[in-house]
């Protein structure tokens, strides 16, 4: 196993995450730099913050790595996988959708959308520089909770493709930001399913 392929893996998903993920958690960092605006270390407590956040990203980022690496190996031992690659792209596509309506998404998403509330029960003022790494933490995971699904497109869409990394982006900063982003989720969710059945449909019926 190739270490230095899984570096170079996560420093580029990790440039994703601060195009695509970090903007969308803006009305947060923003929020909290208010908050501790007024102390001599508020930028130290900012960047704890961010660090947090985008320290669960990566290690979401290193298990993506590994499940491709090992999802690959067994498309390499199965010869009808082999064969019908589309049904990874197609399976992420439904996979993706079907989550958009589970209650562990909506329980993350309201987590990420109240953000005031969220930092008051994770902000006391004590341990100051550990409660903001934590606070960061804490976001980070229901970010993931809230999102995961919609990052892992890339991998079905275009790992990297700048259009896609902002569409996506796009409607992760509406669905957790605005106050009418709660009613794309469903909608967003028939459109990945649809769009995933038919991925498997045109590969089964396409004589080529």
């Amino acid at each position: 196993y190739d270490a230095g392929l899984l570096v170079f893996f996560v420093t580029g998903w990790t440039l994703m995450v601060f195009a695509m993920m970090l903007p969308t958690s803006l009305p947060l960092i923003a929020m909290f730099q208010a908050m501790t605006r007024d102390r001599a270390d508020h930028k130290l407590l900012v960047g704890l913050l961010i660090a947090g956040y985008v320290g669960v990203w990566a290690w979401f980022g290193v298990a993506v790595h590994l499940g491709d690496l090992a999802l690959h190996r067994v498309t390499e031992q199965s010869v009808w996988l082999s064969g019908n690659y589309w049904v990874l792209g197609s399976t992420v596509l439904m996979l993706a959708g079907a989550y958009q309506f589970t209650p562990l998404k909506y329980h993350c998403m309201e987590k990420c959308r109240s953000p005031l509330s969220f930092i008051i029960s994770h902000w006391t003022g004590k341990s100051e520089k550990m409660q903001a790494l934590r606070l960061g933490l804490h976001h980070g995971v229901f970010c993931v909770g809230c999102c995961w699904p919609l990052m892992l497109l890339m991998f079905a869409i275009s790992s990297g493709n700048i259009g896609w990394m902002l569409v996506l982006g796009t409607v992760m900063a509406i669905e957790k930001n605005l106050p009418w982003g709660r009613r794309v989720s469903k909608p967003l969710g028939v459109f990945l399913v649809v769009w995933g059945l038919g991925l498997g449909l045109n590969a089964q019926f396409d004589p080529f």
